[in-house]
């Protein structure tokens, strides 16, 4: 798989380029123009009088666009000072890419030179560019138009360019710049698709710039986070048919929607975007699972795992159709999204529209979530092309013993355990809220669910991440299980000892939770499940930590998050490596590491909230605020808090609660 996290990303989704700190692109990796699935372009490579430029400077003034700068050493005032240089302006929006290369002459004399552009394409799904198959793809030649260039792959995908000014011959133009004066060229691309097979992917109709999102801070670390991510999460959205807005997980490879990583998302985005979430559910409820279908692993009332425009061969045997539904915790996850979303003021009108598709979510859970019925959710791939994991870690070794050896399937997993009491009892309140039948039956179900944990998952201490085949629990400390903490699964104590498994060095990295502990034989720091450590899983634990009433160990991790976000330019990425603090004093990079990545993103917000412990009921009118004991901060006041109708300011300095 090719590298990413030393790529500049220039994101408005669904188009994304990433690039070298040049700018070029050379055709190699990942680097490329990418929208709706496809590499779009994998070369634009500028030489001026031959020679390709002098990279100096990379500005990121937003996701949607970056200035790069550079030096032409040749062409000027003889001297060490640069006078002559090349500025690169790439805007990335819904529709295509624009860019603007500009060479400046602050030299005493005209100078006179050739600009030349190369481009180029293969037009490879991402699938392909990901699995390295795409390497062994022929370039497409190119076809002349009257201001331009187009590529056709003869699926109906065409790519296009046009030049302003057009050029002289062969994407040339021979430029002569007064002292002080500059010349331009500009380039725009866009791309024309086939109708979508499954699911069309389209930008949305306006992009929010989140600008009444506030936060004052005595720690001007969070801060930026803040206003870094949710920059990032406004580049990442994307429109559903019917325009429903929802969170492309991540650039290049996963721009499209996914039931988990869309709803943890948009659920931890809702105290500043509700629109997002309900957007989200709509558009995942149109395509709930219908019917019994292994080869895509849909069934009746499942939420689907990811939506493409076509099938994506991801090369090792794993083959996914446009629409697969291999997930075990989306259809949990939707239901407690929406009760979210209602708790936070989702209109009651929306709220109705969506409880057929809440019951058809809770039938699943019933009647296929546990194939062997012994009352746990279990999964299987039955396809045999399909994810072998179905969790959040759906890597192959991401549930292994203690020795390394990987647990059998069927698996359950206990965070999908916890999803499923905490999915019970919101759909037996939204039941019970709007006359429906059932929720007595769902609390009951919840409670058995409970018990049953209770008995069957704890070893050592603290929950196991699974129960394999033989129903063994599968020891050995892992993320896991801070996803059980608020969720109701677990009783006080038992949240206790989850904390305190957290808490532990094995596990607190110093720049956030680690997957697997480093007691384990095959913990790796840079394993992908393994030992990294992924921002939205430690935003979950903080979550939780800080609902179950733990604060010095949420703060810890908050702390932990902050420092990383720092090393980072405050764009987390997906993951990062797990060695820790002791032995570092910033985390290594992951290298295939997509950033941005929604829920990474969507984890500053998540932390705030929760540190300030705001908890509203819209439906019975309520707002319960119950900032932490122990804060990472002194001050910090966070604006534009949407609330059903009302938008809050809220305010903590040294322990005093003020609300506007």
């Amino acid at each position: 798989m090719p590298d990413l996290h030393d790529l500049v990303t220039t994101l408005a989704a669904p188009w994304v380029v990433l690039s070298p700190r040049s700018g070029q692109l050379t055709g190699t990796g990942a680097e490329g123009v990418y929208a709706r699935d496809r590499r779009i372009l994998s070369r634009l490579e500028i030489t001026v009088d031959g020679r390709p430029p002098k990279p100096v400077h990379v500005d990121e003034p937003a996701s949607s666009t970056t200035r790069y700068g550079a030096v032409l050493d040749d062409l000027g005032d003889a001297g060490h000072d640069p006078t002559v240089t090349l500025l690169r302006t790439r805007q990335v929006d819904g529709a295509g890419v624009t860019e603007r290369i500009t060479v400046v002459n602050r030299s005493h004399d005209t100078v006179d030179c050739e600009l030349i552009v190369a481009l180029g394409t293969d037009l490879a799904g991402t699938a392909a560019v990901r699995s390295e198959a795409a390497a062994d793809l022929p370039a497409i030649e190119p076809t002349a138009d009257a201001d331009g260039l187009h590529w056709d792959d003869g699926s109906g995908v065409r790519a296009n360019v046009a030049f302003d000014p057009a050029p002289d011959l062969n994407q040339s133009w021979r430029l002569k710049v007064d002292p002080g004066e500059s010349a331009t060229v500009t380039l725009r691309l866009t791309a024309s698709f086939p109708p979508a097979t499954a699911f069309t992917i389209e930008p949305p109709a306006a992009r929010p710039a989140y600008d009444g999102v506030e936060l004052d801070c005595d720690d001007q670390r969070i801060s930026r986070w803040i206003r870094r991510s949710l920059d990032d999460v406004a580049g990442l959205q994307l429109a559903a048919d019917g325009g429903e807005r929802y969170l492309g997980a991540g650039p290049p490879w996963y721009l499209t929607l996914f039931g988990r990583d869309s709803l943890i998302s948009a659920g931890m985005l809702i105290p500043v975007d509700p629109q997002l979430a309900a957007g989200t559910l709509r558009a995942l409820a149109a395509h709930q699972g219908s019917r019994v279908d292994p080869a895509a692993a849909e069934q009746p009332g499942k939420i689907p795992h990811e939506l493409r425009a076509e099938v994506a061969d991801h090369g090792g045997g794993l083959v996914l159709p446009a629409a697969y539904y291999g997930t075990h915790d989306a259809t949990q996850l939707w239901i407690t999204t929406l009760h979210k979303a209602w708790r936070w003021g989702m209109p009651e009108d929306e709220v109705r529209a969506l409880l057929p598709n809440l019951q058809r979510a809770l039938s699943w859970i019933r009647d296929y979530a546990d194939p062997d019925g012994d009352g746990f959710l279990e999964y299987i791939d039955e396809s045999g092309h399909g994810l072998a994991n179905q969790g959040w870690k759906d890597s192959r070794d991401s549930v292994q013993w203690p020795d390394g050896t990987l647990a059998t399937a069927p698996i359950a997993l206990c965070e999908v355990q916890g999803y499923a009491y905490a999915a019970a009892i919101a759909g037996a309140e939204l039941l019970d809220a709007f006359n429906l039948d059932g929720g007595a039956d769902w609390r009951d179900w919840a409670a058995a669910l409970r018990e049953r944990f209770r008995a069957t998952f704890w070893v050592d201490g603290y929950p196991a991440i699974a129960l394999d085949a033989a129903k063994r629990p599968v020891a050995g400390p892992a993320s896991n299980m801070g996803h059980l903490l608020g969720t109701g699964l677990l009783d006080a104590a038992e949240e206790a000892a989850v904390a305190k498994q957290l808490a532990s060095p094995e596990l607190n990295s110093g720049f956030g939770l680690r997957t697997l502990s480093t007691a384990m034989t095959q913990f790796n720091p840079l394993g992908y499940h393994t030992g990294s450590v992924w921002p939205h899983d430690t935003a979950m634990a903080i979550q939780g930590l800080y609902a179950a009433g733990h604060p010095a160990t949420a703060t810890s991790y908050v702390q932990g998050l902050l420092t990383a976000a720092e090393s980072f330019d405050y764009r987390l990425p997906e993951l990062y490596g797990g060695e820790g603090i002791d032995h570092e004093t910033t985390p290594t990079p992951y290298p295939l590491s997509c950033r941005p990545q929604a829920w990474a993103a969507a984890a500053a917000i998540a932390v705030v909230v929760a540190a300030l412990g705001i908890e509203p009921n819209v439906p019975a009118g309520t707002l319960d605020l119950t900032p932490a004991t122990v804060l990472p901060w002194q001050r910090i006041k966070l604006e534009g808090v949407r609330v059903g109708d009302h938008v809050l300011s809220i305010r903590v300095s040294d322990g005093m609660l003020t609300v506007a």
